[in-house]
């Protein structure tokens, strides 16, 4: 994840929705990428389920960023919300959450997290808003520890999207968490801090339809 000289302070006050930090480090940003090069192979292998799953995020994904559809049920900081979107028989959920920095309310991320059309496996996709830093990538910490940083995959009217298959070793750290804080870069030295909630991710997790 990032290795900003400053993201220490920034994880110790994760109340604040967004903190700017310094970041720039080589052996940390040659991780990364190894890190991001994994997540691009899955992309590949995945990449027609990604495709069909894109135009329902879209719809949950607007440009407010308030999320549409229904929902569902609240877990503690998550909702799920369902829609069944146009040309389809069947309704499709996702695990929401969204933050908005407090000093900026027209910078936010949003993330979900929903099953692939096979069923087979769980992506977590996050919103980021348009003029990131795309080589930087998407970086993630829970609580005090580094997880991995993820490759952006497109950007679109409404943003720039990162997506990473889901394993049973982040589904165990998101579950057992106080905080997952994500980080987008706007300029190398420039980075932003999101902290969400991880109350109730395992119980809407284990719920998503």
């Amino acid at each position: 994840m990032t290795v900003a000289r400053k993201t220490a302070a920034l994880l110790h006050d994760s109340r604040s929705m967004a903190t700017r930090r310094e970041a720039g480090d080589g052996a940390g940003r040659a991780a990364a990428s190894q890190v991001a090069a994994c997540v691009a192979a899955a992309v590949r292998r995945h990449g027609v389920i990604l495709l069909a799953w894109l135009a329902f995020a879209i719809g949950l994904l607007p440009a407010n960023g308030f999320a549409q559809g229904a929902v569902k049920s609240v877990h503690g900081d998550w909702q799920i919300r369902c829609e069944t979107p146009p040309g389809s028989q069947n309704e499709q959920c996702a695990l929401f959450q969204s933050v908005v920095a407090e000093d900026r309310a027209n910078v936010g991320i949003t993330v979900l997290v929903l099953k692939t059309a096979d069923q087979k496996s769980r992506l977590m996709r996050v919103q980021a808003p348009l003029g990131v830093l795309l080589p930087a990538g998407l970086g993630l910490k829970v609580d005090n520890q580094d997880v991995g940083r993820a490759g952006f995959v497109r950007c679109l009217p409404r943003g720039c999207y990162a997506e990473v298959v889901m394993d049973d070793t982040l589904v165990s750290k998101l579950r057992t968490g106080q905080t997952a804080t994500f980080f987008i870069f706007q300029t190398p030295e420039e980075g932003i801090g999101f902290p969400l909630g991880l109350k109730g991710f395992g119980d809407g997790y284990d719920k998503l339809p």
